[in-house]
């Protein structure tokens, strides 16, 4: 089948940002490098750093899923009412060309919510929430279940871990060298002044480098909501009708419950859907008039730039982009 060209154009974005991002970084540690090392033992320190930034997020991605299962509760779908669900996962997992199909579980947390974790050692696992199944009708439910497979399949979890090292490597290495130049044994030459300054300006440099990395996730989000729209029919339509009503529901829970999607925030990266954007139902009869509503906004989050998600309008947009390209080379 053909790739639509929103779907090419998306790897394309993809691919320059991940270049940018690995380009940048090298560059900046082997000029400092250069600028370093002549003058100063510094090898112990940046090797040091480098060492210890890459094995705290191997432990952080070991650990990360008992850690997330704790906090979300996390159990095994063994509810026999609930096997569409399970069957739902197979079927999809088959159309994705996954080798072993994840493991399905349930969240009990209150609000309604999906999300794709694991490792290699932990096995996969797609969760969904029980409010989200209370929710959603079962083919939207299929959609959301596509997009968190998406993440699987692209390794997302992997991807974000290892580009997310370069950022916190260089917060590290220029804390690292602040505490070197005002602390050192040479803290009392005057061409070891310029030391603190390079552990500041890294540190700022780290700044921009994770809105890279934001931007990352959120192409990564786009890069799921396509798989949705790839690998189960009408996709693309139902996975925005099925956002609208997170955001609905999320919207009343904010107005009556606050508390409960601050404690679901802990993790927001790995949602479908950002907690915090939601949507009022002032005025509207139906969920496609919402979805309408939504596409019609020139944005919704106006700090999008900080998000690990796109804005829904945006989203909504493009997801219509790949449909309509779909439409003369239907999956089913």
């Amino acid at each position: 089948m053909p790739i639509p060209s929103a779907i090419t154009r998306l790897r394309l974005s993809m691919i320059s940002m991940l270049a940018l991002i690995i380009g940048l970084a090298t560059l900046i540690l082997t000029a400092i490098m250069f600028m370093l090392l002549p003058q100063y033992d510094l090898s112990i320190i940046i090797v040091g750093s480098l060492a210890l930034i890459v094995a705290l997020h191997v432990i952080q991605w070991l650990v990360g899923p008992k850690l997330l299962e704790a906090v979300y509760k996390v159990r095994p779908l063994r509810d026999p009412r609930l096997q569409w669900v399970r069957d739902m996962v197979s079927r999809i997992s088959e159309r994705s060309g996954l080798s072993k199909v994840p493991k399905v579980m349930v969240a009990g947390v209150d609000i309604p919510n999906a999300f794709a974790y694991g490792n290699v050692f932990t096995g996969y696992k797609v969760a969904v929430t029980d409010r989200l199944l209370k929710t959603l009708p079962p083919d939207e439910v299929e959609a959301v279940l596509a997009h968190e497979i998406g993440h699987i399949k692209h390794r997302d979890v992997e991807l974000m871990m290892l580009i997310s090292i370069l950022p916190a490597l260089i917060f590290w290495l220029g804390r690292v060298l602040m505490m070197f130049g005002w602390f050192g044994e040479r803290r009392r030459e005057e061409s070891a002044a310029i030391i603190p300054l390079i552990g500041l300006a890294l540190m700022a440099v780290s700044f921009v480098f994770n809105l890279f990395i934001l931007y990352v996730s959120r192409l990564r989000e786009y890069y799921a909501d396509t798989h949705a729209a790839l690998t189960v029919s009408h996709g693309a339509r139902r996975l925005q009708r099925a956002l609208a009503r997170i955001m609905i529901e999320s919207g009343l829970i904010k107005r009556h419950r606050p508390e409960a999607l601050i404690s679901a925030s802990s993790f927001k990266a790995f949602l479908i859907s950002d907690p915090d954007a939601v949507v009022r139902t002032y005025g509207f009869t139906s969920i496609d008039e919402v979805v309408e509503w939504i596409k019609s906004r020139p944005r919704l989050v106006p700090t999008e730039l900080f998000s690990t998600h796109p804005d829904p309008a945006k989203r909504f947009r493009y997801l219509d982009k790949v449909a309509s390209e779909l439409l003369t080379t239907p999956v089913f």
